[in-house]
């Protein structure tokens, strides 16, 4: 392979197989679970079976006079070791500006238990089963009180409350907007169309669930922690300040991670426990979730209801917007929890659509439900759902047809950069001709022929499409990372160029666009880059979430090799004796302009102290990026059952450039079934009567399986518009297929009920489409 061919076959645009893969497909991954170091313990978590109740006494003897235990730990012993509560959403205010109401959360439950799940004692024993029969012997005696885990009765007065200072379990709210102008708007409006909008409580399934192996050095006095999560110095940080320690005593390390979304983002409990008990025995612990615990106790998403209306003028163009909202956090709000609903997802709220007179209300609640935190998506699936579904409906109520209703509310092109009601700026956007794409790709004007032969097997076909933006880089814009150049060793290895990263892996391929982007700079081939990640050793950095791992990692990686070769360049014109400016760089090799002087890269890294040319590198990136699309899909519901089959699915996407386009195709793809999932078969359900979880187990969950289509995706990327806000021109791709696909099915459906003759029932239909919803809502007809 000549030096000419390396960036063009394994640099940015191609699509590299994932340099991941090959370790996994072999079976030598490295997932937490993997590393068994000597003399590692296990711990279990014994929990609360009540959703809320007073601990009036924990009696451990029994459980620590079993066979094979060594510690039993309750949170009372944490108190008195001085184990701090975890940060609630303190950056957030209730109504007349008092501060936000939550429980102290205790790593291990204090006093009082708020949800069932929440863990109560921690057992450390030799084996699994012997911590799994100790904490059975644990004896709690418990006094039941009242509870409430629907916002319904949350909000109810008299509602059994939470903590004193959340009154009517209100833990936050905001307010965006002007209320007079909103007012003023929808009083001159021909039209007004209302929604009542239920964005259900889902579960993230992680193949890998949680888990977290802590190791004591004593002599060091250093704790290292290897887990999975998408945030390793979050994690760190929130140990040191749990338990009390420097940051310098503890390392997060993190290796494979079978899947996140969201889910792994930040510290838990759990975390803390595990890394206070390696401390506390000096030895290696080890916790694994299992699936009924991640259930239960691991971040839920979404749970928020909303009440929308959205006034238009004769012609169709939208006047002004209102949303009031009520958010479900769980039994402890977080500062992420809170974010996503009250500020997150409301910054995408009017989406694509030239918008700017607003009124928004939204309000966190507290009930004894297990807290909710990111979701694939966090908030802005919320918003764009209830936009999508207004525009719908406010074409059928209107009869203007409803692509020409998005036509006529798109921002344009000549408006950007264009700052949206709630102060969000899009630096780049052509809204339009991707619907335009969209609906070619979709081949929408032949739908009535496909709905005609779906009719003639007795099914009702529905078109759906949702058209949309997002937000992505999680508003952390700096990002750190160091390069390496190291020679080759006297044993024959070639010299490597080694990349660390604080942005992580998580199953989405990461790594292999990273080291893609070093083909891009240094132009070796791509077995000649490192990609090193997860490690606070190594360097901070926030982590992998709001679909910010390439836009602002990537960026980094590009710079930092930049600065590199720049480096570089001045310790070869050194050896050259030749100006800086006279010595090139292509392809690994440095030569001066005009002679036949050259030097191999990594040669030169032989001739430096260590055998490396070393670089740390810091910069930054100017803003959020704002992917975009149009996605339309196709139903058919059996009418006797009430069964929903995903017959097409398409979607054109403004993602940016791409630098690896089989990874961002599998992100769309991946992300699309999650959002698929949502509208028609998850739903985290609690009891209303008995605060008791009922769909925690895969039994009783339902999940989208590998024949939710009946046919292929068919997803296609836009690169003409790139990201002025990073050197790359990249946008986050990751959560956009979540986003667009909810809408488009659940839009579809209606459109299916509209053309049968049940157009009175498309505005009350809510997730997930179950057949058994469905039925019910075709029996009431019209």
């Amino acid at each position: 392979m000549s030096t000419e061919t390396i960036p063009a076959r394994f640099g940015s645009g191609q699509a590299v197989r994932r340099l991941e893969d090959d370790s996994l497909l072999a079976g030598v991954g490295r997932y937490a679970d993997d590393l068994s170091p000597p003399r590692q313990a296990h711990l279990v978590f014994l929990r609360s079976p009540y959703p809320h109740a007073v601990i009036r006494s924990t009696d451990t003897s029994a459980a620590a006079a079993m066979p094979g235990v060594l510690g039993v730990f309750t949170g009372a012993d944490l108190v008195a070791a001085g184990v701090k509560p975890m940060p609630g959403a303190a950056a957030f205010k209730r109504a007349g500006g008092a501060d936000s109401a939550t429980p102290a959360r205790r790593v291990l439950a204090h006093e009082r238990v708020r949800f069932v799940g929440e863990p109560v004692a921690a057992v450390i024993a030799e084996t699994v089963q012997q911590a799994r029969d100790a904490a059975e012997a644990v004896m709690v005696d418990y006094d039941e009180l009242p509870m409430v885990v629907d916002l319904k009765g949350a909000t109810a007065e008299g509602a059994p409350l939470l903590c004193e200072e959340g009154t009517g379990n209100i833990a936050a709210e905001m307010r965006h907007g002007s209320a007079e102008a909103t007012a003023a708007a929808f009083a001159q409006a021909r039209h007004v169309v209302k929604l009542d909008i239920t964005n259900q409580r889902v579960a993230a399934l992680t193949i890998e669930p949680r888990t977290v192996l802590a190791d004591f050095d004593s002599a060091a006095d250093r704790l290292t922690i290897r887990m999975s999560t998408q945030m390793p110095s979050g994690v760190r940080d929130a140990v040191c300040a749990a338990i009390g320690l420097a940051k310098e005593s503890v390392r997060v390390v993190v290796g494979d991670v079978g899947g996140g979304f969201g889910m792994k983002t930040g510290a838990y409990p759990e975390d803390i426990a595990v890394a206070y008990a390696a401390r506390a025995l000096q030895r290696p612990v080890k916790w694994v979730a299992d699936r009924s615990e991640e259930f239960v106790s691991s971040c839920h998403g979404r749970d928020v209801e909303s009440h929308a209306e959205m006034a238009l003028d004769a012609n169709g163009k939208v006047l002004g917007l209102r949303v009031r909202s009520l958010a479900n956090v769980g039994a402890y709000a977080t500062g992420t929890g809170v974010a996503i609903q009250l500020l997150i997802g409301p910054w995408v709220q009017t989406s694509v659509y030239d918008i700017q007179t607003i009124d928004f209300h939204f309000k966190a609640v507290l009930t004894n439900t297990a807290p909710t935190g990111a979701y694939r998506g966090a908030g802005r699936p919320e918003a764009i759902f209830t936009i999508e579904r207004l525009m719908d409906e406010a074409a059928r109520q209107t009869g203007i047809d409803r692509v020409e209703m998005r036509r006529r509310n798109f921002i344009r092109p000549e408006q950007m950069p264009y700052k949206n009601p709630m102060g969000q700026t899009y630096d780049t956007g052509a809204f339009e001709a991707i619907m335009d794409q969209g609906l070619a790709l979709a081949d929408w004007d032949g739908f009535e022929a496909r709905a005609a032969a779906s009719a003639k097997t007795g099914k009702l076909r529905g078109l759906g499409i949702a058209t949309f933006l997002e937000w992505t880089g999680g508003n952390v814009f700096e990002e750190r990372v160091t390069v390496a150049i190291k020679a080759g060793s006297s044993l024959g290895e070639d010299g490597v160029i080694e990349i660390f990263s604080a942005v992580n892996a998580m199953g989405q391929g990461i790594a292999t666009s990273l080291a893609q982007l070093a083909v891009d700079a240094f132009g070796v081939p791509i077995e000649r880059v490192r990609i090193v990640l997860g490690d606070t050793d190594r360097g901070d950095g926030f982590g992998s979430a709001g679909s910010r791992s390439l836009f602002t990692g990537g960026s980094a990686v590009r710079i930092g090799s930049e600065r590199t070769i720049d480096k570089a360049r001045q310790l070869a014109a050194q050896e050259f004796e030749a100006a800086a400016d006279d010595v090139v760089y292509a392809n690994g090799v440095f030569t001066v302009a005009g002679t036949d002087l050259k030097l191999d890269l990594f040669a030169l890294a032989g001739k430096q102290p260590e055998s490396e040319i070393f670089m740390e590198s810091t910069s930054a990136v100017a803003g959020p990026s704002w992917p975009n699309g149009c996605h339309i899909c196709e139903v058919e519901i059996d009418p006797a059952t009430g069964e929903v089959g995903v017959a097409a699915y398409s979607s054109f996407n403004d993602v940016g450039r791409v630098v690896n386009p089989m990874i961002v195709l599998g992100q769309l793809e991946g992300g699309a079934v999650q959002g698929i999932g949502q509208a028609l078969y998850e739903h985290m359900v609690y009891d209303v009567e008995t605060g008791q979880p009922i769909t925690g187990s895969l039994m009783d969950y339902a999940a989208p399986r590998a024949d939710v289509l009946t046919s292929m995706f068919r997803m296609e990327v836009d690169e003409s518009i790139p990201c002025q806000n990073n050197p790359l021109g990249v946008k986050g791709v990751g959560e956009l297929g979540t986003i667009g696909a909810t809408p488009a099915i659940v839009n579809a459906v209606a459109d299916a009920f509209s053309r049968n003759g049940l157009a009175g029932q498309a505005p009350h239909l809510q997730m997930p489409l179950s057949p058994a919803r469905l039925w019910q809502a075709m029996q009431r007809g019209d």
